[in-house]
């Protein structure tokens, strides 16, 4: 649910999820966990309070990891951030979510760890949704979308990696917002009939994109068609309230930009937590 405490200010075409006030350094946001099992070396990536797509971002190479298979650059606790006001409580189990919506392909792999041991979190719920190219979310009828759509959301499990994978578009944009794709963890429920039960929230969060494929993406079809006002992640107030930790690690896969990219996230997660 979204935080009680929060009053959202929406733009005329109600597709703005901009907090009246930010809660500047969300509980957690800036505390570095380094685990035991690594001798008690305080120094490297994660003494640096560097995420892992930072690290890759930064040309730092693959997550490293201990001996005994800890994500040491995630021993850092993902900042919060607000859920916004197009969540549905769908839990649709399923890896592709598109529905045939046009835009960049996007391969997104989520890792999820715990903040405190850096070891993998697996059978850890990942749920995303996002809007399409012309900024518009499903379930909505504003933005010329309809109540019955679903596009461009769904769940997935972590491995025992603690990885989900999805297969999505680029996301576009809307007025007052950055590109962005909202992200909850739920621990603790089950799968049946396709759809996840049960368990509670362990993160709400968002996940961004670089400003140098943003404007190479915002050239192509068919997101130059979206007439809204782009914004980018320096301006966008939600991205300056920790968003930068969860700023995806891009891989253009190929010499053609619209055949599609990989992003990849590590979030570091307190599963007990219930933010």
């Amino acid at each position: 649910m979204a935080d009680p405490n929060m009053r959202w200010a929406r733009h005329r075409d109600g597709m703005t999820d901009t907090p009246h006030h930010d809660s500047a350094e969300q509980a957690g946001a800036t505390r570095r966990s380094v685990i035991a099992a690594l001798g008690g070396a305080t120094l490297g990536v994660a003494a640096l309070g560097f995420t892992a797509s930072q690290a890759a971002a930064e040309g730092r190479g693959s997550t490293p990891r201990a001996a005994g298979g800890p994500v040491v650059a995630a021993c850092v606790l993902t900042p919060e951030q607000t859920e916004g006001p197009y969540y549905l409580d769908l839990e649709t189990v399923r890896k592709n979510i598109t529905e045939g919506k046009a835009g960049v392909p996007l391969t997104l792999r989520v890792t999820v760890v715990n903040a405190a041991t850096c070891l993998p979190l697996s059978n850890t719920a990942v749920d995303i949704w996002q809007c399409d190219a012309l900024g518009i979310y499903s379930g909505y009828v504003a933005g010329g979308s309809t109540p019955d759509t679903t596009f461009l959301r769904g769940v997935q499990l972590t491995d025992s990696a603690g990885v989900a994978e999805f297969t999505t578009v680029y996301p576009g944009w809307y007025v007052g917002r950055a590109l962005h794709i909202h992200v909850k963890t739920h621990a603790g429920g089950t799968v049946s009939n396709g759809t996840y039960h049960g368990g509670h929230v362990s993160h709400t969060g968002q996940l961004y994109f670089p400003e140098t494929f943003n404007a190479k993406i915002a050239a192509l079809t068919p997101y130059r068609n979206n007439t809204s006002t782009r914004t980018l992640n320096a301006r966008d107030g939600i991205y300056r309230n920790g968003g930068s930790s969860t700023l995806l690690a891009i891989t253009q896969n190929g010499s053609d930009l619209s055949k599609g990219v990989t992003g990849t996230v590590v979030l570091g997660v307190d599963p007990a937590a219930t933010p």
